[in-house]
């Protein structure tokens, strides 16, 4: 693997670590443009990626109680369920459409962090059946595109599922291991066909860097402001939805 890319997988959980959301979002272009590999692949990989870092950074929340199972059940579950269909539905597109839709959610991901939403807590908690439509939308999304897709399910379970900030931290943690890990399987049957196979050295390798990344981002977000990371990081998402957009359409 080049430094390059080392540098990052680092960055994506430094990222993490940071802003809470946002890293997964970059591991499929350092897949495709630093390591040079096939969208679909690189789309595979990132769910693998991506549920490996969340997954170990949930176990900590998870053991001080602070992982709201109602909303794993009502929102994990069916978006287990989208991201297994956004990974089916990706059969049908080129990696070149799917390129240009996950630049389409970089967009989308740098306007939640220029103008995040304001985290006012709804009372009484949105009906189960709300969650589980918000929960499918969110996988597809996921599955589709490759994305842990954080930067929604936090302010959803905040806003709609009327979680406290630090127990919607932990719960979309494992909600996004959960939905990664359920579309990358998907994914493990549709790369043969393609005459791709996932490159596990690189994808464990990504999971150590990042997840030692977003332990080093944690210790040094205390000390930074959040809301000049935050825009500075939604211009760094702009530049690079409109980086992806040239390099298809061109």
């Amino acid at each position: 693997m080049t430094l390059p890319a080392l540098v990052g997988a680092l960055l994506i959980g430094l990222s993490l670590g940071l802003l809470g959301s946002g890293g997964s979002i970059l591991t499929v272009p350092v897949l495709v443009y630093l390591l040079g590999e096939p969208p679909k692949q690189a789309i595979a990989e990132s769910l693998l990626i991506v549920g490996g870092i969340a997954l170990l950074g949930a176990v900590p929340y998870a053991l001080r109680g602070l992982v709201d199972f109602r909303n794993v059940l009502f929102f994990g579950l069916p978006g287990m369920a989208g991201t297994y269909l956004g990974a089916w539905l990706s059969r049908f597109v080129s990696g070149q459409v799917q390129l240009f839709t996950f630049a389409l959610v970089m967009l989308l991901a740098a306007y939640f962090m220029a103008r995040p939403l304001p985290l006012k807590r709804q009372e009484g908690g949105r009906k189960p059946w709300k969650i589980v439509l918000d929960g499918l939308f969110v996988g597809a999304l996921t599955g589709f595109v490759g994305v842990g897709g954080g930067f929604l399910i936090v302010p959803a379970l905040v806003l709609l599922g009327g979680l406290p900030m630090h127990l919607a931290v932990g719960t979309s943690l494992l909600i996004i291991a959960m939905k990664s890990f359920a579309g990358f399987y998907k994914y493990l049957h549709l790369l043969p066909a393609l005459g791709l196979s996932v490159n596990y050295q690189v994808a464990g390798l990504f999971v150590l860097v990042g997840f030692l990344g977003s332990l080093l981002g944690g210790r040094v977000a205390v000390r930074l402001p959040q809301e000049s990371l935050k825009r500075g990081f939604a211009l760094f998402l702009v530049a690079m939805g409109v980086f992806i957009v040239a390099q298809n359409l061109g």
